[in-house]
C-alpha cells in the first residue's frame, strides 16, 4: 500500500471518513478486499456515487458505486481484480460499516451507469479518454443481515447458518433466471461469495469447534464422522459450482447450473437442520 493511501485511510478512520488535502469535501468510502493471491486484506479509499441519487442504502436507495478507473491507466487496479477472485468485501463509511458483494455492471448498463457517473463526477469521462480499456463500474451490495438473536457459540452458528441460507435462497433465485447459455456477472459474484462463505465456516468447524466438542463428548464421534462425509460432499459440490462459473458458455448452461445449484441447496439445508438438531442443545448447556 502507497503512504499516501495510507495516510488517507488512518486520517478517514480518525475523523468519521473526513479527509482533507486533494479529497477535502469529497465522500469517501474505505473498500477492503481479499488479496486474489496473498489472501490477505487490502484496503483503498474510494470515491463513490449513488446508484439512486440522494438515497442511501439505509434509506431504501440502490447500492454504492464504485469505479475501477486506476487514474486511466491502462491495467485494472488491484482492488478489482481482488474482488474478482473474491467478491465479498468490507465497506466503511466513516458512521459505519457493512458486508457486501461486489458485481461489476455488464453491457449496457454498465454504460448507463458510467454515465451517471460522469454526470456527477466529470473526471471519470476524463480517466475513460485516456485509456482503451473499458472502465468498469461496480455496485456493492449489502448482503442479508441476521437479526440479532441468542448469544453465545449457539447463537453465533444460528447467524452464520442464517447467512448462508439467506445467500444460497438468493443465488437459486438467480440461477433459475439465467438466460440459457449465459451465466451473468451478478450471479457470478453472488454465487462465488456464497461458496468461499460456505467453505471458510466449514474449515473452521473442522479445525476447531468440532475437535473441541468431540473431546468434551466422545459419544457424538460417529455424528461428527457422518458431519465429515457430509462438509466433503458439499465441497465438492461447490467446487464443481465454481469450475462451471468461468467455464466456456454453451447450450443449456443456465438450466445445467441451475440443476447443480438446487442439488447443493438440498443437500446444504439437510445438513444444516441436522447440525442444529444435534449441536444447538449441546452449545447452550456448555454455556448455560
Amino acid at each position: 500500500m502507497s503512504s499516501f493511501n495510507q495516510a488517507v485511510i488512518e486520517e478517514f478512520r480518525a475523523n468519521a471518513g473526513r479527509v482533507g488535502g486533494p479529497f477535502e469535501g469529497s465522500e469517501l468510502i474505505l473498500l477492503t478486499t481479499t488479496g486474489a493471491r496473498s489472501g490477505k486484506p487490502h484496503t483503498v479509499p474510494l470515491g463513490f456515487v449513488r446508484e439512486d441519487r440522494g438515497q442511501g442504502e439505509a434509506g431504501g436507495g440502490g447500492p454504492l458505486l464504485v469505479v475501477a478507473s486506476a487514474g486511466g491507466a491502462d491495467r485494472h487496479p488491484a482492488w478489482f481484480h481482488n474482488l474478482l477472485a473474491r467478491p465479498l468485501v468490507q465497506v466503511e463509511t466513516g458512521t459505519g460499516e457493512y458486508e457486501a458483494v461486489a458485481v461489476p455492471a455488464e453491457g449496457a448498463r454498465r454504460d448507463e451507469l458510467f454515465a451517471r457517473v460522469v454526470a456527477e463526477e466529470p473526471g471519470y469521462g476524463e480517466y475513460q479518454e485516456r485509456t482503451r480499456r473499458v472502465i468498469p463500474v461496480v455496485a456493492l451490495q449489502r448482503t442479508h443481515e441476521v437479526p440479532a438473536g441468542e448469544g453465545g457459540i449457539a447463537g453465533k452458528l444460528l447467524e452464520v447458518h442464517g447467512w448462508l441460507r439467506a445467500q444460497l435462497a438468493l443465488v437459486r433465485e438467480q440461477a433459475r433466471g439465467s438466460a440459457p447459455g449465459s451465466l451473468g456477472m451478478q450471479l457470478r459474484q453472488h454465487c462465488l461469495a456464497f461458496c468461499h462463505s460456505l467453505e471458510f465456516h466449514h474449515q473452521s468447524e473442522d479445525a476447531g469447534l468440532f475437535p473441541y466438542l468431540e473431546q468434551q463428548h466422545p459419544h457424538m464421534r460417529e455424528f461428527f464422522r457422518r458431519i465429515d462425509a457430509e462438509h466433503r460432499l458439499i465441497a465438492r459440490l461447490q467446487e464443481e459450482l465454481v469450475q462451471a462459473l468461468d467455464g466456456p458458455p454453451g447450450p443449456g448452461t443456465g438450466a445445467g447450473f441451475s440443476e447443480r445449484v438446487e442439488r447443493l441447496s438440498r443437500e446444504l439445508e439437510a445438513h444444516l437442520d441436522s447440525e442444529e438438531a444435534q449441536l444447538l442443545p449441546v452449545l447452550r448447556a456448555l454455556e448455560g
